[in-house]
């Protein structure tokens, strides 16, 4: 049977990491690393290793996402939703609405009814209650509206803007980069650019397009997430002042025009 510090090595390598970056995200000290993977060095030249607590253990498979049967040697799958099949995510909304042609309505979430639709995404009741509405452009998927909330994506949207999204039939298929709705059973409803490690570890990367320094990036695990909606369309009240260019251009035309005048007039 392969030693558990073996394993915790295993882990370090397989993300990339050094005993330094790893601490960091169990939050202990490198240290206490190095006393568990290399061993604290012994008057005669061997070296000591410090077996790992359980509560380092359970903040290694939280971080991580591994399957603690790994660790113990049970299992050759490191990562948990390698060993056993995690079904939290639908390929299809549970609710859709419909007009009377049977073509599927955009549904309308507000921010009044964000606390709600957490918890009735998936009741026909309270999808009903939802503004609904046809948009022609939106075709080939699924679609539903949201108000943003908040300053966290502001470069890209602003507070009370309306984002249309497409819902994801598998998270896998987000790309890296783009904007998504993520709808999660600890965080509600997320505006945030993501970067896709699903596969990889089981989870996301939530960016914010603000970087004034109040809105950090973070990650969520993938069976936290119950919706993910592809932003493919906003509406803003924010109408772009002026770029600089442009006002150069105008008055480099409009002296072109009178330039053009007074020749006329010369001629």
């Amino acid at each position: 049977m392969v030693a558990i510090d073996e394993k915790i090595r295993e882990i370090i390598d397989f993300f990339g990491l050094n005993n330094h970056s790893f601490a960091k995200r169990i939050g202990v000290t490198s240290t206490t690393i190095d006393s568990i993977t290399t061993g604290r060095l012994q008057s005669d030249g061997s070296r000591k290793r410090t077996k790992p607590g359980y509560d380092l253990l359970e903040r290694i498979i939280d971080e991580f996402n591994i399957d603690p049967e790994y660790l113990f040697g049970k299992s050759h799958h490191m990562l948990k939703q390698k060993s056993q099949e995690i079904t939290t995510y639908g390929g299809i909304p549970q609710v859709v609405a419909v007009n009377q042609e049977g073509d599927e309505n955009v549904v309308y979430v507000p921010i009044k009814a964000r606390a709600g639709y957490l918890d009735g995404y998936g009741d026909t009741e309270f999808i009903e209650t939802l503004p609904s509405f046809n948009m022609p452009h939106l075709t080939n998927g699924t679609f539903r509206c949201f108000e943003v909330q908040g300053n966290s994506m502001v470069r890209t949207f602003f507070d009370g803007d309306l984002v249309f999204g497409k819902y994801v039939e598998d998270l896998n298929d987000i790309k890296d980069g783009r904007i998504y709705v993520i709808v999660s059973k600890n965080d509600g409803i997320v505006l945030k650019r993501v970067i896709n490690r699903i596969e990889e570890r089981g989870k996301l990367i939530l960016k914010s397009d603000n970087k004034d320094g109040n809105y950090p990036t973070y990650t969520i695990n993938s069976e936290e997430i119950v919706e993910a909606w592809y932003v493919t369309m906003f509406a803003s009240k924010q109408m772009p002042e002026p770029v600089d260019v442009y006002d150069r251009l105008h008055d480099l035309e409009t002296k072109i025009v009178l330039l053009e005048e007074e020749l006329r007039r010369n001629n």
